[in-house]
C-alpha cells in the first residue's frame, strides 16, 4: 500500500492570532449598545468598565447585566448588532494576517448576534461567544455559552491550541481588559490594544490609538 504524503511542514508552520471582540474588533462594548433603547445604557456601561478593569467577576458582572435586558426583543438586539461600529484597520489586519499564514480567531464574552456577522464579514476563521436566551422572540435576561467566566478564554484558546497543533510561540493575542488575561497566559506575543492598565502590565506590546493595523507592524 502507498501511503499519501502529508505536508508536515504547514501544520508546524500554522500560527494563530486570537482577538477579543468587544473594544477590539469592534469599537465599543456590545451590551452597553443594547441597553440603550431600555434606558439602561449609563448602568451597564458603569457595570462594564469595572468588570473590564478587574474589579468585578466576570461571570457575575456577566449575569447581572444580561438580566437588565429581560423584555428586549431578539429582533433589536439583531438591528443593533447589524451596525455596531467596526474598529479602525480590523477589516485590512484580518486579511493581511491571513496572507501571512495566521488562523485568525475572535474569544467574546460578549453575544453571538454580534460576533458572527461581524467575524464572518472580516474574515475570521471562527469566533467563540455567549447566547442570549429568549423565548418568543424576547430576552429573558439569561446567558449561556463558550465565554462565562475570567477563565474561558485561556480555556479556549489552549484546547483550540491542542487541536491546531500551534504552539505558545506561535500564537498572538490581542485585547483590552481582564477577562482577556487568561488568554494571555497561551501566547508569546500579547498585545494590549487601548487597553485597562490590568492587562498592559501582562502584555509584551501596548497599543494607545485605535488602529488595529498597528498589530502588523509587531506580528511577523
Amino acid at each position: 500500500m502507498i501511503l499519501p504524503k502529508f505536508n508536515i511542514e504547514v501544520v508546524y508552520n500554522m500560527r494563530l492570532a486570537v482577538f477579543d471582540f468587544d473594544s477590539t474588533l469592534m469599537d465599543g462594548e456590545t451590551i452597553d449598545f443594547l441597553a440603550e433603547p431600555l434606558g439602561l445604557k449609563e448602568k451597564v456601561a458603569s457595570i462594564t468598565k469595572r468588570a473590564m478593569e478587574g474589579e468585578l467577576d466576570f461571570f457575575e458582572s456577566l449575569i447581572t447585566r444580561v438580566a437588565l435586558l429581560k423584555g428586549l426583543k431578539e429582533s433589536q438586539v439583531d438591528n443593533i448588532c447589524r451596525d455596531l461600529p467596526i474598529m479602525n484597520g480590523a477589516e485590512e489586519t484580518v486579511r493581511e494576517l491571513k496572507q501571512r499564514g495566521y488562523r485568525v480567531v475572535c474569544f467574546s464574552g460578549g453575544f453571538r448576534n454580534a460576533t458572527s456577522p461581524i467575524c464572518s464579514r472580516l474574515g475570521v476563521d471562527a469566533d467563540f461567544s455567549n447566547i442570549l436566551h429568549n423565548i418568543n422572540g424576547v430576552l429573558t435576561g439569561k446567558v449561556g455559552g463558550d465565554i462565562m467566566f475570567d477563565f474561558s478564554k485561556g480555556d479556549m484558546l489552549n484546547r483550540v491550541q491542542k487541536l491546531l497543533g500551534i504552539s505558545n510561540e506561535n500564537t498572538v493575542a490581542i485585547g483590552d481588559g481582564a477577562n482577556d488575561l487568561s488568554m494571555f497566559k497561551y501566547a508569546k506575543t500579547r498585545i494590549a490594544f487601548c487597553a485597562k492598565p490590568i492587562l498592559r502590565e501582562a502584555s509584551t506590546h501596548t497599543i494607545d490609538t485605535k488602529d488595529l493595523t498597528k498589530i502588523l507592524d509587531i506580528v511577523g
